[in-house]
């Protein structure tokens, strides 16, 4: 009888034992699934936050704006140009180009109706590396004087190829502004100085109608 009841309770211990160990093992398998979870949804939660910021920097390169097809190749960083030859500035992030009105300086996206023609493929761009403010124009006497019309420094090419033509270096640069001044560039130089004379800094844009 007593060895029954001892056979008994060994059974009831080993069953007792083979139950605990299946709760172990399953609070842990529940663990390893919680934490795999876990895992997934902070890999779901990097992704999506790593989506969200390529998106902002994206909608920021579009807002800011790209440099122009004629723009001078190697200075995507830079915000203005200045345009010796019709003595205006052209903003890139907003895509505007900055010039003389007579009583106050213009942003238009394009420029005065008197040079509708010049090349801007063609024409010399003073790339402004040291300036970071929002008002290049403070500085205009000094970039008419220091960049007169016809101004050509280093080589350039522009960071397209002009439609219908090869892309310009500083050779053919210079000759595209050449042609510019027979087609009336000249004309535009003459009321140029004589509104400097009258009002102290306005370039050739300040008869502009």
């Amino acid at each position: 009888m007593r060895e029954s009841c001892n056979s008994y309770l060994q059974l009831c211990n080993v069953i007792l034992r083979i139950r605990h160990h299946l709760c172990t093992t399953g609070i842990v398998l529940q663990l390893k699934s919680n934490t795999m979870k876990g895992l997934k949804l902070t890999l779901i939660g990097l992704i999506l936050c790593c989506s969200g910021i390529l998106q902002a920097q994206v909608s920021v390169n579009v807002s800011i704006g790209a440099p122009p097809p004629w723009g001078p190749f190697g200075y995507s960083a830079v915000q203005y140009y200045y345009l010796p030859d019709v003595e205006a500035y052209y903003d890139v992030h907003s895509t505007m180009f900055i010039y003389w009105g007579g009583s106050g300086w213009i942003h238009r996206a394009s420029l005065p109706s008197k040079y509708r023609n010049y090349d801007l493929y063609g024409g010399y761009k003073v790339v402004l590396k040291d300036y970071h403010g929002n008002a290049p124009y403070a500085y205009f006497k000094e970039h008419k004087q220091k960049y007169r019309k016809g101004y050509h420094g280093e080589k350039q090419r522009t960071i397209s190829e002009k439609p219908g033509k090869g892309n310009p270096g500083g050779k053919n640069s210079s000759g595209g502004n050449h042609g510019n001044k027979e087609g009336g560039g000249d004309h535009g130089n003459g009321k140029g100085n004589g509104n400097d004379n009258g009002h102290g800094h306005g370039g050739g844009n300040g008869k502009q109608k």
